[in-house]
């Protein structure tokens, strides 16, 4: 599968910016939301599990999100890529407990604009009447990227494209099925011929 830091970089430059929670996730997620002392000298004791921020029937909803963003076509799409699975593990152990809140605040708000726009909830919303509803929120982050300041509080549907884009890259799926992959590199080659069309690399 593509490397965290290759993954991180593809996602960046499709979002146009660094990626919420990327340091913690290229040091393997050390929790951020967990607080650390130094206090105490190390033991061996198997570190504690930390609770669950996203329930069951969240991580279905973003399945399905995510699906939206990334749809099945000749290749499997992102519900295939259980994003929503990533998304939870990723929400609880690489984001501050700010960005914690305003992710599962956006997947209220997300529900309510659905409501709003179309008098249903998303998942009743069909195929084009996800799409848009997602390309108009897809907008809103954007335009706010362009004038948040460092300390302003991050966009909740740019951390749900940015981990829907890091999952499914991630994964065996979309390393394999979407990105053309080599498990065991063979020998350099500083010149491969590329047709348009062709598949990206997943490994480099």
């Amino acid at each position: 599968m593509m490397n965290r830091r290759d993954a991180l970089a593809r996602v960046a430059l499709l979002m146009g910016g660094a990626v919420i929670g990327g340091d913690y996730f290229l040091s393997s997620c050390s929790s951020p939301s967990e607080e650390k002392t130094k206090t105490k000298a190390p033991t061996a004791a198997a570190p504690k599990e930390l609770p669950a921020v996203l329930n069951a029937e969240q991580v279905a909803y973003l399945n399905e999100v995510g699906e939206t963003i990334l749809p099945t076509t000749k290749s499997p799409g992102a519900k295939a890529a259980d994003v929503g699975g990533f998304m939870a593990v990723m929400v609880r152990d690489c984001y501050k407990p700010a960005d914690q809140q305003i992710f599962k605040q956006g997947l209220t708000k997300l529900e309510a604009t659905a409501n709003q726009q179309y008098k249903k909830g998303f998942l009743a919303l069909d195929a084009t009447q996800r799409t848009n509803l997602l390309t108009s929120l897809d907008a809103e982050q954007k335009n706010y990227a362009k004038t948040k300041t460092p300390e302003a509080p991050n966009h909740y549907f740019r951390m749900i494209k940015e981990l829907t884009l890091l999952g499914y890259f991630t994964s065996e799926v979309g390393a394999t099925k979407a990105l053309r992959y080599l498990p065991v590199p063979g020998k350099y080659d500083g010149c491969v011929p590329y047709k348009k069309g062709d598949r990206a690399w997943a490994t480099t």
